[in-house]
């Protein structure tokens, strides 16, 4: 499937902002299932300085300064992406998890090596006792580490509240599994601390995610929203991905902008500005496949 993506941030300040600087993690990546074909960044004001690298992840990560005195500031990012169906689960890669654990300990080769860094601590994922038991209801003595994680999606969905009230981009995952609620971008994490705290990989996935209007009613302009996800490691396939918060293997309507140990490490905009006072931060977020767009697919 081909998509047409559009992301815009508004942040709308009190008084002048006279410096400024960001990173942005808002431009989708090349993945197993994914091909990017296009992706432009608009900035308004222009930024003095802007750079496009790639971060310690092979994430797309634009840097960039504004210098001029400014109370809007606007980052607007579309993008062309085709992504590919998801398989069913690989069996053969299915192997008992204490297996792929004690791989990940050896870490003897390179795939297992690059696996590494998603086992620890992470800024907004310390795993902890409690976070293992909850994991071990599912991984359980010699399972697949697949089958179990995916019921480990399913119970995540099934015992932690959908609720966009309760926490905010930077709750620790501890909290929320005190309150056993809040929004994707929590689920993710909640699943990605059970994984480590058995000492399984995994890493947090940001995105977007296909919505589809009620039926009879016009898709809303900008009324899609940003998303999260996690992902497991096995030696065998390396890595699948599971959105606790829909109960499902992520699929051919999960577009991939980023991943890393937790949200932290992609925020789609972070930095620090001088100036400004209060401020109110609008997001609007469109996901159209290129047939509904008017332009024909490329």
């Amino acid at each position: 499937m081909e998509y047409l993506v559009r992301h815009r941030t508004a942040y709308r300040y009190l008084f002048d902002v006279v410096h400024s600087c960001h990173v942005a993690h808002l431009s989708p990546r090349d993945a197993p299932r994914q091909r990017v074909l296009s992706a432009d960044l608009a900035i308004v004001p222009e930024p003095a300085v802007s750079v496009r690298r790639h971060d310690h992840f092979g994430n797309v990560e634009h840097m960039f300064t504004i210098d001029q005195p400014h109370t809007v500031c606007e980052v607007v990012s579309q993008s062309r992406i085709v992504v590919d169906p998801s398989t069913p689960l690989n069996r053969r890669a299915d192997v008992p998890w204490e297996r792929v654990r004690a791989v990940l300990e050896a870490a003897a080769d390179g795939d297992s090596r690059d696996a590494v860094p998603y086992l620890f601590d992470s800024p907004l994922i310390a795993a902890n006792a409690e976070m293992a038991a909850y994991a071990e209801t599912s991984f359980t003595p010699g399972r697949g580490i697949l089958t179990a994680a995916a019921e480990l999606t399913t119970r995540i969905h099934r015992d932690f509240r959908y609720d966009t009230s309760v926490t905010d981009a930077y709750t620790p995952v501890g909290q929320v599994f005190r309150i056993r609620a809040g929004v994707c971008q929590d689920l993710a994490h909640a699943a990605i601390a059970a994984l480590r705290a058995i000492g399984l990989s995994a890493r947090y996935v940001s995105g977007y995610l296909l919505t589809s209007p009620p039926p009879g009613q016009p898709r809303l302009v900008g009324a899609d929203a940003s998303h999260a996800w996690f992902s497991v490691w096995t030696p065998f396939c390396g890595w699948t991905d599971f959105d606790p918060t829909n109960n499902m293997q992520a699929g051919e309507a999960h577009i991939t902008t980023a991943w890393g140990r937790d949200y932290a490490d992609i925020a789609p905009i972070a930095g620090v500005i001088t100036g400004g006072g209060d401020h109110v931060v609008e997001v609007g977020v469109d996901v159209l496949p290129a047939t509904e767009s008017g332009e024909a697919p490329g």
